[in-house]
């Protein structure tokens, strides 16, 4: 309502704005069948995709994998609209951050992608087919719609004014998760108010681990276990409670976010791939965090190349002596155990010699810390990501009980590790989602409070223009993220679901740092500042967990699959 006028105004909500949004998805498949099929004929030979081809083509293979991804995350997005307004939640901000997030991703659809700073992918890069069907697309009428109206200065506008009331709320947005999820959610964002944000620069900025009280805390509430059965002495949840935990632990600090992600590899490999006497040894106390874990798998020179892994364990007697190098090792010094990934068959060069060490170790500490035989290490200093500590680790001869060899069978390794990678990389994309709350939350707030000629610099369109859009983008990432974890908690494979949301995520985490960095001007650049550390923090996101080119390029494989 128009105070002065008395006239009412026209809302900036596109009317039968649900049903813009799912014919706007439907345009956008039609467009990425023919992306797809284009890409297809650079990229496929013999009705499976080509190793060299999809080598000498990765920007068009990569641009494949972030189309798909834009296309995935307007579905999810569409879906998660469609279910508020059938449950009569559909509010004003929602219905307002949907047609943002719909007008800018379709808008790069017809226009370009942006994969990182320096690289897009444009319709014509795939082909004339999909040139010709990114003119189709920018001419549908509900893509037309979103294009022209859904990202107006008077939509973002609209959207910035529901911001500030924001701040006391743990999102912008109602998810669409269920009371229990929501539940959870209060419980783990003021576990993370009260006991994480009030320090978490300063151990950031001292290089220190998070305090153990603060990890038994997180023990007696559950965080590592989580998803462990209640026979095992775990909370017996699903991924999507792992999404919400993980993202309102991240949110507080990245680190502590990550402090479970150890415990949910080590659970789920043991689940996986056990026997039915290391399950109830090891799940418990995973469980009660008696016992923190540690992933031992990456090694130098080798990356991603995890087939050419060469620390080797060789059995003797009732041990197995591990010998090799390896590197960025988190929160190994600490961790009671290993979930070591070790060479038994020496005769081999590739996946198949490779076998899952439970090794047991003592803890250590900054002055010891490796205080075991067979077992050295220099920790790595890192621009983020604290609170744990980064190492490399040195094995000679280092002994691990037979009876620890994962499943009793050699050779699985490589297998028990892949089918961990689903939930790992959920897990990641939650915790991008934190990151991103955070960033969003530090640039509102600093925005409000700063005063530029006369006026809060929220009030320049320029700035709160980056926030809304900051929680656009999280509207996104959030619902693919929670997608991914649905189809994980009912079984199906979501591979590319989860990979889509961990490409996603940490592009969008990075940019909501940035962004809120900039709205900082030099104070962001300023140590002091919490901005500083999260944007530190947001850059580790694209690496870990698969880099966002390896990333891409397994979404790319799955894709062309289903190419013909």
């Amino acid at each position: 309502m128009d105070g002065s006028s008395g006239t009412l105004e026209k809302s900036p909500v596109i009317e039968g704005l649900v049903d813009v949004l799912g014919q706007a998805v439907t345009a956008a498949d039609v467009y990425l069948s023919a992306v797809k099929s284009s890409a297809a004929d650079h990229l496929v030979k013999d009705g499976r995709p080509d190793r060299q081809a999809l080598f000498d083509h990765q920007h068009t293979a990569h641009g494949l994998a972030w189309v798909a991804t834009y296309v995935e995350t307007l579905r999810e997005t569409a879906h998660w609209a469609e279910r508020l307004e059938a449950d009569g939640e559909l509010g004003e901000i929602e219905a307002l951050l949907s047609q943002v997030l719909f007008s800018d991703y379709l808008a790069s659809l017809v226009g370009g992608v942006a994969m990182n700073q320096g690289e897009t992918i444009r319709p014509h890069e795939f082909g004339e087919a999909a040139l010709e069907a990114a003119f189709a697309l920018e001419k549908d009428p509900a893509v037309k719609t979103l294009l022209m109206e859904g990202k107006t200065p008077e939509v973002l506008a609209a959207a910035a004014a529901h911001l500030p009331d924001s701040l006391s709320r743990a999102t912008v947005e109602k998810t669409g998760l269920d009371e229990t999820m929501e539940m959870i959610r209060d419980t783990f964002r003021k576990f993370a108010t009260d006991k994480v944000l009030p320090y978490a620069h300063e151990w950031h900025l001292k290089n220190e681990y998070i305090p153990m009280d603060v990890v038994d805390e997180m023990g007696e509430l559950g965080v590592f276990g989580l998803t462990i059965p209640e026979e095992f002495g775990g909370s017996g949840l699903g991924k999507t409670a792992m999404c919400v935990v993980s993202e309102e632990l991240s949110r507080g600090y990245i680190g502590v976010g990550s402090l479970g992600t150890r415990s949910e590899i080590a659970a789920e490999l043991i689940l996986i791939g056990g026997t039915d006497e290391q399950k109830d040894k090891w799940l418990p106390a995973i469980a009660s965090a008696e016992i923190l874990p540690t992933a031992v798998f990456t090694e130098p020179n080798t990356g991603s190349d995890l087939g050419s892994l060469r620390t080797r364990a060789v059995k003797d007697g009732d041990t197995y002596k591990v010998t090799g190098n390896k590197t960025w090792i988190t929160h190994p010094v600490r961790a009671d155990m290993m979930t070591l990934l070790a060479r038994t068959d020496p005769d081999t060069t590739n996946f198949s010699g490779l076998s899952m060490l439970l090794a047991e170790k003592p803890r250590g500490d900054d002055a010891n810390p490796f205080p075991a035989d067979g077992m050295t290490g220099g920790e790595i200093e890192v621009l983020g990501y604290r609170g744990m500590k980064e190492y490399e680790i040195g094995f000679d001869e280092f002994e691990v009980k037979a009876d620890n060899l994962l499943g009793g069978v050699e050779g699985q390794g490589f297998k028990h590790l892949m089918a961990t990678f689903e939930s790992a990389r959920i897990q990641t994309a939650a915790r991008a989602v934190g990151v991103a709350q955070n960033a969003l939350e530090l640039g509102l707030q600093y925005a409000l409070d700063r005063n530029q000629f006369g006026r809060p610099i929220f009030e320049f369109p320029r700035v709160s223009n980056k926030l809304v859009m900051m929680a656009a983008e999280l509207v996104g990432i959030r619902q693919l993220t929670y997608f991914s974890a649905r189809q994980k908690d009912s079984g199906k494979r979501c591979d590319l679901e989860a990979g889509m949301a961990k490409l996603l995520g940490a592009r969008a985490a990075w940019a909501a740092a940035d962004n809120a960095l900039q709205i900082h001007g030099g104070n962001g650049f300023a140590l002091e500042y919490p901005v500083s550390r999260v944007l530190q923090d947001a850059r580790i996101l694209n690496i870990f967990e698969g880099a966002g080119e390896v990333q891409a390029m397994v979404i790319a494989r799955r894709l062309l699959e289903t190419a013909n």
